[in-house]
């Protein structure tokens, strides 16, 4: 069965406007929670959500579905996506929910589900899920005297701070380092500057005051324009935003220019090689990574495993080589030594670390390619099958033969919103923007005529 609400990343859409609707939370979590019952042992579910208004909606939705199906329900409030899978492997739990849509504004929110492993769960099993919402479930729902039940863990911000703290190597501290974290207004706004207070860092926060309406408004990972300003003025050593969810991170050096995801990548490869800690033959990047990268791993004797667009098919693909490092360009760094999620903070505190053993500046040690030339465009459809056309098939293969090995193409359709995503890279910038120019051209004559 193929799935139809959940996307790359679970479900997500515009709040009280369907699939996103306090109705259809109730049902996915009936339907998780039946499908998670798995033997006579008193179930539990941990919930989190970040700070948009919506999650006051949907947080009592989803509750009251796994109480109804037998299922006690731990509420953590506003947490990074990862301290939520990190709690429902603490706790022994059956199931683990965010209430998140990541990086969007306040409007959106989404439902992501954690197995009892922490790690997202598979098409498969969402697929259970949809097909179990389609039968309906009435008839398993629990009985009167085995209704679940429903509290609030006080200090689960405390046991991430520590967790995130154990992830940075013993006897170092960020003492002398004066760092901005842009928190963009989500659910690391507490715990994000603690954990660098804690380490010894002069912490200077952005994006620390919810209010339900300003989440990565202007701010954090998409919008690291006001981090690195700020560093810029402060003087400070590093700068980090956050998304909203706070399962990825972007960079800047001291002198505010920023390190992506592959950069990110690319150092901690570097300094885990270098002390040991490198597992597998290499790192697990998407088809969205620099060829820079590659050709810089290549150098080093790092081999680079590319998977599809999203964390959880780079963590599948980390299991089947056995590498620990994987990550996206676009901030999402999964470290499977010290967790089975995307974890903005815990990889900046890899980079921190070599900050500190090197004594070197962050734009010494992030210098470590050239990226190729990128360009990436993003084209509006409203369904059908436009990547099947004809004359599209056509203009892929001629831009293809074009760039030859001078480059590479990468065309698909985007797994959370209604777009096209044509991207291409090249040591040649201006034959690049020729053949997106090409491409794109073709595919916006087919969507406005509805192919």
């Amino acid at each position: 069965m193929t799935r139809k609400i959940f996307g790359t990343d679970g479900i997500r859409g515009t709040a009280n406007i369907e699939p996103m609707t306090a109705q259809t939370a109730l049902h996915v979590a009936q339907a998780a929670g039946y499908r998670f019952l798995r033997g006579d042992h008193r179930h539990l579910v941990v919930i989190g959500k970040d700070t948009r208004l919506s999650g006051y909606m949907l947080e009592p939705a989803m509750t009251a579905g796994f109480i109804s199906m037998g299922m006690d329900v731990v509420l953590v409030g506003p947490l990074p996506t990862p301290a939520v899978a990190m709690l429902t492997r603490s706790l022994r739990a059956d199931l683990g929910v965010v209430l998140s849509a990541s990086h969007n504004a306040y409007q959106d929110n989404g439902i992501k589900l954690f197995g009892p492993d922490g790690d997202k769960l598979s098409d498969t099993v969402e697929a259970d899920i949809e097909a179990l919402m389609s039968n309906g479930i009435t008839e398993h729902l629990a009985s009167p005297d085995h209704l679940g039940k429903a509290r609030r863990m006080d200090d689960a911000q405390g046991r991430y701070i520590e967790y995130v703290k154990n992830s940075f190597p013993k006897g170092l501290r960020l003492d002398g380092l004066k760092i901005v974290v842009d928190c963009a207004h989500g659910a690391a706004y507490r715990v994000a500057p603690m954990v660098l207070w804690e380490l010894g860092a002069e912490v200077i926060s952005l994006g620390s005051q919810p209010d339900g309406f300003n989440i990565n408004h202007e701010c954090g990972a998409t919008a690291p324009e006001a981090m690195q300003a700020k560093v810029i003025e402060t003087g400070a050593d590093l700068g980090l935003a956050l998304d909203g969810d706070a399962d990825r991170v972007i960079l800047a050096d001291e002198k505010g220019q920023l390190i992506d995801g592959d950069k990110t990548m690319g150092m901690i490869a570097t300094e885990w090689q270098r002390d040991g800690l490198l597992r597998g033959d290499g790192i697990v990047a998407t088809v969205m990574s620099n060829m820079g990268l590659e050709k810089y791993l290549g150098k080093i004797g790092i081999n680079l495993h590319r998977a599809q667009v999203g964390d959880r098919y780079v963590i599948e693909e980390m299991r089947n080589s056995g590498c620990n490092i994987g990550g996206e360009q676009s901030g999402h760094i999964i470290l499977s030594d010290h967790g089975s999620t995307g974890d903005g903070l815990i990889a900046a505190l890899q980079v921190l670390s070599a900050l500190v053993k090197s004594g070197r500046p962050a734009s010494d040690i992030a210098g470590i390619f050239e990226p190729f030339p990128q360009m990436l465009r993003n084209i509006p459809f409203n369904g059908g099958a436009p990547l099947e056309e004809k004359s599209v098939l056509q203009a892929i293969r001629a831009g293809e033969e074009r760039l030859g090995d001078k480059g590479r193409l990468l065309i698909r359709k985007s797994g959370t919103e209604p777009l096209i995503r044509v991207m291409a890279e090249a040591e040649d910038a201006e034959l690049m923007a020729g053949v997106i120019d090409d491409i794109s051209s073709v595919i916006e004559g087919v969507t406005a005529s509805g192919g």
